[in-house]
């Protein structure tokens, strides 16, 4: 077919606008089924506090790139169809297949690299249920791009989408809005992870209190009677307060080794939440971590104490 048709400046950022959206509206779909596979299928290696937290942040990462990108890749699709068939010539744009032909490749070359990677890990004995799952996903995607743009270059002058081809493209519609959908319920509201960020605050501080009470058992070989007893002048140490209340936490002493830390808690954090406490020095500096047996800061809603014993042959006073 010739063409008497000539790309304008609105043609070329039409087309890069459809190719840039599609994307980033593909890698955002897929990283927000990736950080579903990661919360609901969780790897025993990785799963602690912070790495669950950051589950849930890349799930909101890729909940507001679809929310906005998606969209706009569909309005400029509509657009551009409504402009083939105003103006059928331009079907031949050396600029719309440039870019059509390289999303294939682009879509072949990630669909090749899957199952190279799905055979090597084979091979390697490292298959996992997480691990299959992502390699669907990736080849759904890269595959749903790979057969829908390979059909638009095949249809050449047919400007007019058939039933089986409408279906496709609202079945995509219809799966990337159940996730979103899905996305915003699993992800929870903003004031739920407003909370959530409370109390993971309130975990650090604890965590830093116990770190602070360590190096004091070590400096004077006895626990300190009240949090007031950790203030230091010289390194300007003071013990944090509750970041919403501004209460002070609460402290008791047990025993000569023993004591216990509670703090006022307004989510629950699962058994996901085991972290390993960071030991800071008396300048706040991180001098490495405390292993102290029971370092679960796992909690329910409401006020949470942790009891903690300091073990002597781990934690010898300083001389």
């Amino acid at each position: 077919m010739t063409t008497n048709a000539k790309t304008s400046p609105k043609d070329v950022f039409m087309q890069l606008l459809s190719i840039v959206t599609l994307y980033l509206s593909a890698f955002g779909f897929g990283g927000m089924l990736f950080q579903y596979i990661n919360i609901y299928l969780p790897d025993i290696l990785t799963s602690d506090y912070y790495q669950v937290s950051n589950y849930y942040s890349g799930l909101r990462g890729a909940l507001a790139t679809l929310v906005i990108v998606f969209p706009v890749y569909i309005w400029t699709n509509w657009f551009l169809t409504n402009e083939l068939i105003r103006v059928p010539e331009k079907l031949e744009l050396r600029t719309r297949k440039w870019l059509l032909y390289f999303t294939v490749f682009a879509s072949a070359g990630v669909i090749i690299g899957d199952l190279i990677s799905l055979i090597y890990n084979f091979l390697q004995g490292e298959l996992t249920t997480r691990f299959i799952l992502k390699i669907i996903v990736i080849l759904m995607i890269a595959g749903a791009v790979f057969g829908y743009y390979l059909w638009v270059l095949r249809r050449d002058n047919q400007i007019n989408i058939g039933l089986g081809m409408k279906v496709f493209i609202w079945s995509v519609i219809a799966v990337v809005g159940l996730g979103v959908v899905t996305g915003f319920f699993v992800a929870g509201s903003p004031q739920v992870e407003r909370l959530r960020k409370l109390d993971q605050r309130r975990v650090e501080d604890l965590q830093n209190i116990q770190s602070q009470i360590i190096f004091f058992w070590q400096q004077k070989n006895v626990l300190p009677n009240s949090l007031d007893d950790l203030r230091d002048s010289i390194s300007g140490y003071i013990p944090p307060q509750d970041p919403e209340t501004k209460a002070v936490y609460e402290y008791s002493k047990l025993g000569d080794l023993k004591f216990k830390l509670c703090a006022d808690f307004k989510t629950e954090a699962g058994p996901n939440s085991a972290t390993t406490p960071v030991l800071v020095g008396p300048m706040g500096e991180q001098i490495g971590k405390a292993s102290m047996g029971n370092e679960s800061w796992q909690h329910t809603k409401g006020l949470v104490c942790f009891d903690r014993t300091i073990d002597p042959v781990i934690w010898k006073p300083i001389k």
